[in-house]
């Protein structure tokens, strides 16, 4: 009887405790309420590339998304708050990029499939280019403890690989570290795309490969 009873307690016990380590499921008004912030995010997306970010209004993203404006500021108290959002999303999605990317490929083709990935992200108009645009974002930015701390740690990711190539031999070492640096994020945020894009001389696929060799290849024959 009393191993009976210690079976019973033990299973209770674990039953217990494996349902203390199972995950809380999301209320449906809280899974709700994270859609509804990525449509606002993905509208902004949208209006930010056609517009810009000192012609965007929260009413144009409020009927962007097909809420009222009150149910907008719910969410994000400012524009500037929602460009700080916007950003910060990109930065995380970067971050997830580069854990993807497979270790056994030498640190050149790590960040060349890096800067593949940022290209399809633009044309697919995941990228917004904020910080160069607009004095005022860049200020909200910098006022964003965990923006500025995620972009120093993608920073020195891409710096690592940076380091990696040019020890490797894949990169000139003429060219020092914080220039490349700067160089790769130009290239990701470069205006040829486009003008290429526009002018319907490439389409797509191309538009990433010439961008991606002349940026590691340069243009000598």
């Amino acid at each position: 009887m009393s191993e009976q009873l210690f079976t019973r307690s033990a299973g209770l016990h674990s039953a217990h405790d494996a349902s203390a380590l199972a995950p809380a499921r999301k209320s449906f008004r809280a899974t709700q309420f994270e859609a509804r912030e990525e449509a606002i995010l993905d509208a902004t997306n949208r209006l930010l590339s056609g517009r810009g970010y000192e012609l965007m209004s929260m009413d144009d993203i409020a009927a962007e998304v097909g809420i009222a404006k009150g149910s907008l500021y719910k969410h994000f108290a400012s524009k500037d708050a929602l460009a700080v959002a916007v950003m910060l999303r990109l930065l995380r999605r970067t971050s997830e990029a580069l854990d993807a990317l497979p270790e056994s490929l030498p640190a050149v083709d790590q960040l060349r499939a890096l800067l593949e990935w940022v290209l399809r992200e633009r044309l697919a108009g995941g990228v917004p280019h904020l910080p160069s645009t607009s004095a005022a974002v860049r200020e909200a930015l910098t006022r964003s403890p965990e923006y500025v701390d995620l972009l120093i740690t993608v920073s020195e990711r891409i710096g690592v690989l940076i380091r990696q190539a040019r020890e490797d031999g894949a990169i000139a070492m003429r060219f020092r570290e914080e220039f490349l640096l700067y160089h790769f994020y130009a290239r990701s945020c470069d205006p040829t795309l486009d003008f290429l894009r526009e002018s319907g001389a490439l389409n797509d696929d191309e538009i990433v490969t010439h961008m991606t060799a002349a940026t590691f290849e340069g243009l000598a024959p």
